[in-house]
């Protein structure tokens, strides 16, 4: 590191001590939870797995069973969030990636529900159901399989 660049970090390290110590929230990482029912066998997926599944480039999750996708709305932050952590990819990018898929008639892309709270309900209810939470599940009915830490703000 050059002498300008770790000035550079020091001065950032001590604006954020200072917004913090003054009441400033500074921006903080948003991890992203894939979670399924207790009910379900699975218990881990690994990065790979998810994005292939949310991608589709599988429709199996590791156990062989027929995967049911659930995603939030298409222009929500929430999504946004979700494709950006886990494919590099932004809203636009992944959305004009869906359309291609259904207008060549490959795939659909996961079922959209109206919000977190809608995942949670529909997760628990449906044994091999995979969703995802920008917020700790605190459901005991729903085990997190995969944590994606977002990128840095």
């Amino acid at each position: 590191m050059t002498p300008f660049t770790a000035r550079i970090v020091a001065r950032a390290g001590l604006v954020a001590l200072a917004l913090a110590q003054n009441g400033v929230a500074t921006p903080a990482r948003a991890d992203v939870y894939l979670v399924v029912p207790v009910a379900s066998s699975i218990q881990s997926l690994t990065h790979k797995e998810a994005t292939d599944l949310y991608t589709g480039r599988t429709r199996l999750l590791p156990n062989g069973d027929v995967a049911q996708l659930f995603d939030l709305p298409r222009e929500s932050q929430q999504r946004a969030l979700f494709y950006r952590t886990l494919t590099g990819m932004s809203l636009a990018q992944i959305n004009s990636y869906w359309s291609r898929l259904m207008f060549s008639g490959q795939h659909l892309p996961p079922q959209p529900l109206a919000n977190e709270r809608a995942v949670v309900e529909t997760l628990r209810r449906n044994p091999g159901a995979l969703g995802y939470l920008t917020t700790r599940p605190t459901d005991a009915a729903l085990r997190t399989v995969l944590v994606l830490a977002s990128p840095e703000p």
